[in-house]
């Protein structure tokens, strides 16, 4: 078959931008296609000008075209208009221009959202509840599932180096993208500050940073949304409390008798503002013996057992000390993300089944 127009455009329908997951075909992306014979040139008009993802398009497009019997293709690049951007961002919100303003309450909030938000929280910090976090997300998305993790631990933000991101997130006119990274969309403090510089805030200005976290970002379509909290039973997990009344919660412990005392506070703030506790995840259970599979609880025992039975709930898991395999070398691997085949990603798999069951 001949190539045309029509033919090649079918074909790039399949092509979606890699931040938004929409046809580039749809975004009206795909400009001035030129065929000569076995050669295409055409235009490929992105979102801003310098978009990271630049050149992962560049060889979708390439592939998808050469699909089609294209023997040569050459791919130039431009940028939408300030007008086509407030077109997209508009869109992207569910309005025309100017009808949905910066700031406005986002539709994922709304009682009408199928969105499951877990808010996962601690009553100390150093109990690794931002690695159960981004374990229980990255298991989710292996799983099928649309995932998406706020960073709301604004003051100890640690979500993106835990995995492994060291891109910036792209900002359409004043809407923001979420990086993805395992299949998890992520937004986290520590994409607007630099050089890992102190947040030096006060309760109003968190409120204001964490809205903005729903108000103002692109998530798309996702079925579970978590929320890493700092620890404690401060202002940003009051402001989760009355902002997303139908969270649900996973308290993190470790099997210390202390952690768990502690750990019991951010379950009775949960209870008393109507939040459904899911169940507890007791981390540091135990260290395993890589050569004789001895187990030795180092941390102490019954903790997470212990905060269970006060709260009324159950242990979901108990997560032993480890490591991740990570290889900076490795774009696969990440400083805190455990592979799916390892003793540990297997625990966070199963946790993840019984949290969609």
């Amino acid at each position: 078959m001949s190539l045309t127009e029509q033919r090649i455009l079918d074909a790039l329908k399949k092509v979606e931008d890699p931040e938004l997951h929409i046809s580039l075909v749809d975004l009206n992306m795909i400009r001035n296609i030129n065929i000569e014979g076995e050669k295409v040139d055409l235009d490929v008009i992105l979102t801003i000008q310098g978009c990271p993802l630049k050149a992962t398009i560049h060889d979708d497009v390439v592939n998808a075209v050469k699909s089609v019997g294209a023997k040569e293709v050459e791919v130039r690049f431009g940028s939408m208009t300030d007008q086509e951007r407030a077109e997209l961002t508009a869109r992207l919100r569910g309005g025309q221009p100017g009808q949905t303003e910066p700031g406005a309450i986002s539709p994922i909030l709304s009682p009408e959202s199928e969105v499951t938000f877990i808010a996962v929280t601690s009553g100390k910090g150093g109990v690794g509840k931002s690695t159960v976090t981004v374990n229980l997300a990255t298991a989710l998305a292996r799983l099928g599932k649309r995932v998406g993790i706020v960073d709301a631990d604004i003051y100890g933000f640690s979500v993106p180096d835990m995995m492994g991101i060291d891109q910036r997130p792209t900002v359409i006119q004043d809407l923001v993208l979420p990086v993805e990274r395992f299949g998890v969309k992520v937004i986290s403090m520590g994409f607007f500050v630099e050089d890992n510089s102190p947040v030096i805030w006060r309760g109003p200005m968190l409120g204001k940073m964490l809205r903005n976290f729903f108000s103002e970002i692109h998530w798309g379509e996702l079925d579970y949304l978590l929320l890493d909290l700092p620890p404690g039973t401060g202002d940003v997990a009051l402001d989760v409390h009355q902002m997303i009344p139908q969270s649900k919660e996973v308290i993190v412990t470790t099997p210390h008798a202390t952690a768990a005392f502690v750990a019991a506070r951010a379950g009775a703030m949960a209870v008393k503002t109507g939040h459904e506790i899911i169940g507890v995840v007791e981390n540091m259970s135990y260290f395993e013996c890589g050569k004789c599979g001895e187990q030795e609880a180092i941390f102490g025992q019954g903790g997470g057992e212990k905060l269970a039975a006060e709260l009324g709930t159950t242990v979901l898991a108990q997560i032993p000390l480890g490591q991740p395999n990570y290889d900076p070398n490795d774009p696969n691997t990440a400083p805190s993300v455990y592979e799916e085949n390892s003793k540990i990603g297997s625990i966070y798999l199963e946790l993840a089944r019984n949290m969609i069951n």
